[in-house]
């Protein structure tokens, strides 16, 4: 047991029972588990003062009832306060306890409680909640981008393919030398076409696909064709076209990516290119052309599928 001042009034009242009845202080220490210290304390304050309880602490109390202490959890906890004095002043006229700011604060991390349930820590929560919010609004745009990967993604141009040979150590892919409008021409990697049999042959070709090494030789384009299952021809752009131009499609505007992936290109576009029963080269319906020049077709191939990519040359 500890200081005199910590038993209550049941065992100050009990010490002084069995000092009356003429017990000693080792025995009213042995028999109240106190050390005779403690007793010989409440016995002598008893006899000097004729009392038992101590004085009542002069100053602020340095707890709360627990009456008050429901107050101050709810006020916390409901109400906002710019400031830990603002709230211990709201405290004190609600409650009429007459406590300090530092007893409201210590009484308050007791319960769990901090001055995060004020203005300013609450400020931070929505701060911190919006940072959240920013990066999950960040992420889904670039979801919901790549879901809507449309033709304007895609650098398509009109070109001339200046000379076609056979790649050395394969069985059907061809070397090509394109002029996209460059300082200098593209290499491509084929099988379109009977490219082996073109020479300075106007095509479509697309230009912002990662490029790809086929025997140590980097495709750095694709030749757009149509394919029918028998049958394989080379897109061609309108009469007049010029290599550089851009084949763009009405209503998909946009700069193109600088680089993109054939396997994505291939899963959100491809599936919609195809040539109309004019041979036409279309995106959901909608012509590829050159602006004031013309549509891009197949010679001879309608209803059929465009391909963006190179067969072979993956």
């Amino acid at each position: 047991m500890g200081r005199s001042g910590e038993l209550s009034d049941f065992q100050r009242g009990t010490v002084v029972g069995c000092h009356m009845c003429k017990k000693s202080l080792r025995e009213i220490a042995t028999l109240l588990n106190l050390p005779r210290s403690t007793v010989n304390n409440v016995i002598v304050q008893w006899k000097r003062e004729g009392r038992t309880c101590p004085l009542p602490r002069c100053g602020r109390p340095h707890k709360l009832k627990e009456e008050h202490r429901q107050v101050l959890e709810r006020m916390a906890q409901e109400q906002t306060f710019p400031s830990l004095q603002a709230l211990a002043a709201e405290f004190r006229r609600a409650s009429g306890a007459n406590v300090s700011a530092a007893t409201v604060s210590r009484e308050l991390r007791e319960m769990g409680l901090s001055r995060r349930s004020s203005s300013e820590g609450k400020a931070k929560e929505r701060k911190k909640a919006q940072k959240v919010a920013e990066v999950s609004v960040e992420d889904k745009a670039e979801l919901d981008g790549q879901d809507q990967m449309d033709v304007s993604h895609l650098d398509l141009r009109a070109g001339c393919i200046i000379r076609t040979m056979p790649l050395p150590g394969t069985d059907g892919l061809y070397l090509q030398h394109v002029d996209v409008g460059e300082a200098h021409p593209r290499t491509v990697v084929g099988e379109c076409a009977a490219v082996n049999q073109l020479q300075n042959c106007m095509a479509v070709l697309l230009c912002n696909l990662k490029p790809t090494q086929v025997r140590g030789v980097a495709s750095q384009a694709v030749v757009v064709c149509v394919r029918s299952p028998g049958s394989v021809e080379i897109l061609a752009p309108p009469n007049g076209a010029v290599p550089g131009d851009r084949v763009t499609i009405h209503g998909f505007t946009g700069d193109p990516d600088k680089e993109l992936d054939s396997a994505k290109v291939c899963e959100h576009i491809g599936s919609d290119l195809r040539t109309d029963g004019q041979c036409v080269a279309t995106y959901k319906g909608v012509p590829l052309e050159v602006v004031g020049k013309g549509v891009c077709r197949a010679p001879t191939l309608s209803n059929c599928v465009v391909f963006l990519t190179n067969g072979g040359a993956a």
